[in-house]
Parts: C-alpha cells; structure tokens; sequence
C-alpha cells in the first residue's frame, strides 16, 4: 500500500512516458515472437495486401503490436490511478 501511495499522484505525462516505454518493449517482444513462428511470406495469403514486402510485414506488425500494449496500458493507468483530487474539494481537519 505504501508503493501506491507514493505514486498515486503521478504527473499524467510521466504516466503516458511509462506506458509508451513499457509497450514498446512489450511490442518488440511480440513481434519477434510472432514472427518467430509465422513467416511473413505465409501471411500473404490471408490478408488483402500481397504486394507489402517482408519488412513491410515487420513493421507493421510491430506498430500494431505496440498500438495494442499501449492501449490496454493507457486504459489500465487510466483506471487504477484516478485523477488528484482538486485543492477546492478536499475535506478540511477541525482542530
């Protein structure tokens, strides 16, 4: 509990910079996985772009790996970290 406390108020920028951070990472992982096990040449068939080269299927792999990580990283910052509370609003102590 105190780890979430500390970092509870986070500025917002430094959160989307982690996120980014983190799905790049977790997009580069993907990828090569995914390409570890299916070759590029193979999907060819499966989708309406047979013209797009190899690392062409790469990169767009990649960019939309990391636009699924960075989206569900979004989402879940977004929803475990709620927004500081507004100095006008907070409950004064008596005494």
């Amino acid at each position: 509990m105190e780890l979430l406390a500390k970092t509870r108020w986070m500025p917002v920028p430094q959160r989307f910079g982690a996120v980014l951070w983190l799905s790049f990472l977790m997009a580069t992982a993907a990828t090569g996985v995914f390409f570890s096990i299916l070759d590029p040449d193979d999907l060819r068939y499966c989708v309406p772009f047979p013209e797009v080269s190899r690392m062409a299927a790469y990169s767009i792999g990649f960019f939309l790996f990391w636009l699924l990580t960075a989206v569900s990283g979004v989402l879940a910052v977004t929803f475990t970290y709620p927004p500081p509370p507004n100095p006008d609003e907070t409950p004064h102590s008596n005494g």
